[in-house]
């Protein structure tokens, strides 16, 4: 997930950098691409999109290059691989590069396998390397909010990116309603995988995804029981099978599924101790589905954690009002209690000393 992003030019040379989120917290990315490589694929100024099967090797700057008989050689040409024919890769959690290193591999660019690797091949050709440095991150709160402190130059990781060959993909901008819905689905589906796995960082990552593709899709949702003009009505009976993925969500569906995501981005959040950020996507949910348990829940727990009692309260209550049985509610609304009793007894020890 690109948070921020910057670019700068120097002679023959691109710089672009941005924060990257990975297992391991946040990275400070800064690439290095040189511009008088030229591409070795036909393609030219073409570059990877959204979909694009990327042939990537990723390594340590200073770490010998490995064995091409071992690195990975498709009896196919890439450009025609299927799913089946693409290796899975498994997200590592042990380092913020989430690919095998030294070696070969097939990355399929939009699925967030490698939010860095991605950052770096979707603006590559075909034949060029990229220099990258990592430099970490460390949360810390001033004021009641999270902001980001650079780590010491010791602590940085130099890499090398290089880009292959890539199979045909599409900017953002070209696919259709219905193909960037199945994108925000499947982002969706990665993201509760991820979590389910104990991947905070990268259900997040996931999440955020699917959210800044189905904004996107703002205008293009329909109301209920609305006929799509996306596929041709001479295609009709070739496509039948496929039409539920070629479709754009309904009104409805698209709020739904934002609160959902919101929801569920609050959760990944309070789990990695992102308060703030935790709030912010447990209130958007509650506005976009004022009847989400789950929210209500979450934005209790956010406001909770970042000591702000009153508004903790105010949606423990605004739970209990929608589920009035809810335990969950009832827990929330006690430690909401306790917790200001602790700071009435601390504030009336201090008040004794200064007046004793």
């Amino acid at each position: 997930m690109m948070m921020t992003s910057q670019a700068a030019e120097t002679e023959g040379d691109k710089i672009t950098s941005w924060v990257s989120v990975c297992p391991r917290g946040l990275w400070e990315v800064c690439q290095r691409r040189k511009r008088g490589a030229g591409p070795t694929d036909p393609s030219g100024d073409v570059y990877p999109g959204i979909g694009s099967l990327c042939q990537v090797r990723v390594q340590r700057q200073g770490e010998p290059t490995a064995d091409p008989e071992l690195s990975l050689k498709p009896d196919l040409p890439i450009a025609v691989l299927s799913d089946a024919q693409v290796p899975p890769l498994q997200r590592s959690q042990g380092t913020m590069l989430q690919v095998p290193l030294g070696d070969w591999i097939i990355l399929r660019l939009g699925e967030g396998q490698c939010d860095i690797t991605e950052g770096c091949v979707e603006g590559m050709r075909a034949g060029e390397k990229c220099e990258v440095m990592l430099t970490p991150l460390t949360d810390r709160l001033r004021g009641g909010e999270e902001e980001q402190k650079r780590a010491g130059p010791d602590q940085s990781l130099c890499i090398t990116v290089e880009l292959q060959s890539f199979s045909p993909g599409h900017e953002s901008w070209q696919l259709s309603a219905g193909e960037k819905w199945g994108w925000v689905m499947s982002h969706k589906q990665r993201g509760g995988d991820r979590f389910r796995a104990g991947d905070m960082w990268g259900a997040a990552d996931s999440y955020s995804r699917a959210i800044k593709l189905l904004i996107t899709l703002k205008l293009h949702t329909r109301g209920e029981g609305e006929e799509m003009t996306l596929i041709e009505e001479e295609e009709e009976d070739e496509e039948t099978e496929k039409k539920d993925s070629l479709e754009a969500p309904t009104d409805r569906q698209y709020r739904s599924t934002k609160a959902s995501l919101y929801s569920n981005l609050s959760l990944c959040q309070l789990k990695l101790g992102q308060w703030s950020r935790a709030r912010g996507c447990a209130s958007r949910s509650t506005l976009l589905e004022p009847q989400g348990l789950k929210a209500w829940y979450r934005l209790g727990q956010a406001n909770l954690e970042a000591g702000e009692l009153e508004e903790a309260d105010r949606a423990f209550r605004k739970l209990q009002e929608l589920q009035p049985d809810s335990p969950s509610a009832l827990r929330g609304l006690r430690e909401v209690g306790r917790r200001e009793r602790e700071t009435n007894s601390r504030l009336g020890q201090r008040l004794g000393k200064m007046f004793s």
